[in-house]
């Protein structure tokens, strides 16, 4: 016997198809009442569930920590302006209203799993024949919205874990952020697309850099997990194919970090000094940790970091320790800051955003006020006014996948938009036809969609659910003591790098290939890494293919059977290569460009 809010119920679990569904309901029911606390709900003619990070990972069996106030408030509230875009709009979906039931994941697959459980609650039926209330009547179960989609969710592990649930219901869903290549297999998440890439794309990028740059001896750092391992696996599965880049150490970053991890790591990749570079695909807080471990270690200009969209343009990951990261190439998705979206949530207040029921908090947060005797903040905080306003009284920069947000509710609301096109031509309103959405055909809309996106670029899927591979490359530099991610480059299907690369003996400024184009950038400083020192030499001048081609040797990587600690693989050509390299150190330099 189970309680559903204050009357008790019979669970009998005979009535489903399997034992997992009786799971699915206990589940259910255990987090009944709390849902509409921990949710933001309107009401519409079509329901849309949403699934985001607002807080982080609690500790010590806590499920929820701190606020997270750009990758959650920003991105759900880029949900909700979205909505609101689509319900004002006379050609899109025209007599019909979106509505939403948005949930918090806390950053956590668990946790994200049970708050998700809601949006199938209408799929599932009760059994209340065996159920009585005391005073003997039938009970009256509350009838919970019908989900046609999910938009969500951020991390990847979350979306493998919802969209596991989500597909026995066919429930479509579309990701914004979750980028891991085992989301692709469309056998096993089969009703799940994402408006961002996968990292297959970004892992073919990757070896396009390290190719062009001429680096035919790297190290990998992931963060356990989906994103990382399968980030790092798919990186070394490409390199293996075109040849030419050996992999020294394979190293991972455990998910419970023991203390003094990240020295250990960075003791591991000094001991192949002549693999300098390091490609990572890490989480955000686990950059930052090696970038503090390297720096510990006073290992400044020795390791060049080539970072994955998890490190993209951020802060936080350099902040206080920009010389280590200093000369780090990055990539993130092609994106842009959405205009409108700035307008709307910088005239949010108290008085007028009263849906989102974590926006108190987020304002004390972004304030750092308290509200009240309800404030969560201590009380040595000074009082919230109420009229305090973002941007003028706090920094406000938008966070970078709100635009990937909007795309993925407009994708939801032209698929529906061309689905009531078909099915209920000439109807105000929804039709019959339309009055439960069959998941399976909306999927199949979903997939059909071809609309120019909040950013002006086309928002299409394939097959598998994937959007195009369009990126940005950025390297960190320091200039004058001011920092900042300079786009040196792009990727859309091949690599196009603009950068200036100079040594003392050799300027270049020339085409690498009809794929790789290299061109001077206009700025006081221009920034040179220099990858074979023994090039860099008065009396000898080298030619371009020597300085910048790596060597095809795909048939000698023969892979060692045994593996290593901390996750280290090596090769017998890595062991060469090491034992073989010249062991002067490579440098990363900067000169002042003559043309100021």
């Amino acid at each position: 016997m189970v309680y559903e809010g204050k009357r008790l119920v019979s669970c009998h679990c005979f009535f489903l198809l399997t034992a997992k569904f009786c799971w699915i309901l206990t589940l259910m029911q255990r987090t009944y009442g709390q849902e509409y606390a921990h949710s933001i709900r309107l009401d519409g003619d079509i329901i849309l569930g949403g699934l985001f990070p607002v807080h982080a990972k609690g500790d010590r069996g806590v499920p929820c920590g701190e606020l997270k106030k750009e990758k959650g408030i920003h991105r759900l509230e880029a949900m909700l302006y979205a909505i609101d875009q689509i319900n004002k709009d006379p050609d899109l979906l025209a007599n019909i209203t979106l509505g939403v039931r948005i949930l918090d994941t806390c950053s956590r697959d668990t946790y994200a799993l049970e708050q998700s459980l809601t949006f199938v609650q209408a799929l599932i039926e009760k059994d209340g024949s065996d159920v009585k209330c005391a005073n003997g009547d039938p009970p009256i179960f509350t009838k919970p919205d019908k989900i046609s989609g999910v938009i969500g969710a951020a991390a990847s592990s979350v979306s493998i874990m919802v969209a596991n649930i989500l597909r026995l219901f066919k429930i479509p869903q579309i990701s914004y952020a979750s980028t891991a290549p085992e989301l692709s297999d469309n056998t096993r998440y089969d009703f799940f697309s994402r408006v961002v890439p996968p990292d297959s794309y970004q892992a073919q990028a990757m070896v396009d850099i390290v190719t062009a740059l001429g680096w035919n001896y790297v190290s990998t750092l992931a963060s356990e997990g989906n994103y990382g391992e399968s980030g790092v696996e798919a990186f070394t599965q490409i390199s293996r194919e075109i040849g030419g880049v050996c992999i020294a150490q394979s190293l991972k970053i455990p998910r419970e970090p023991r203390p003094g991890e990240f020295e250990k790591i960075i003791k591991r990749l000094l001991e192949t000094p002549n693999a300098r570079a390091v490609i990572m695909f890490a989480n955000e807080d686990d950059i930052r940790r090696i970038l503090e471990a390297a720096k510990k270690a006073n290992q400044s200009g020795h390791f060049l970091w080539i970072g994955s969209d998890s490190w993209g343009s951020k802060i936080s990951p350099v902040q206080h320790q920009e010389e280590i990261a200093e000369g780090a190439v990055t990539i993130l998705p092609k994106r842009t800051s959405i205009d409108g979206f700035d307008r709307y949530f910088r005239s949010r207040t108290l008085a007028n955003n009263r849906r989102n029921v974590w926006f108190a908090e987020f304002w004390e947060e972004n304030f750092g006020c308290k509200l009240g005797s309800h404030g969560k903040r201590n009380s040595n905080i000074k009082k919230c006014t109420g009229l305090e306003r973002i941007a003028r009284d706090s920094a406000y920069e938008q966070e970078g996948k709100v635009q990937f947000v909007i795309d993925a509710v407009y994708s939801m609301a032209y698929a529906l938009h061309n689905m009531h096109k078909d099915l209920c031509p000439g109807y105000i309103g929804l039709c019959p036809r339309m009055s439960t959405i069959d998941g399976k055909e909306l999927l199949t809309y979903i997939r059909a969609v071809n609309f120019n996106g909040s950013a002006g670029t086309p928002v299409i899927f394939n097959e598998n659910g994937d959007a195009p591979g369009r990126y940005d490359i950025f390297q960190y530099q320091i200039n004058n003591k001011s920092t900042e991610y300079k786009i040196i480059g792009h990727w859309t299907n091949q690599l196009h790098l603009n950068m200036y690369i100079q040594t003392t003996t050799l300027t270049v400024s020339m085409s690498l290939s009809a794929s790789v184009s290299l061109g001077m950038l206009y700025m006081p400083k221009v920034y040179i890494i220099i990858f074979h020192p023994e090039q860099n030499v008065q009396k000898r001048k080298r030619s371009f293919k020597a300085v910048v081609t790596a060597a095809t040797m795909q048939s000698k990587l023969t892979q060692k059977g045994n593996d290593r600690p901390n996750g280290e693989v090596k090769t017998e050509l890595c062991e060469s290569l090491e034992t073989n390299t010249s062991s002067t150190k490579t440098t990363y330099v900067s000169y002042s460009n003559q043309a100021n």
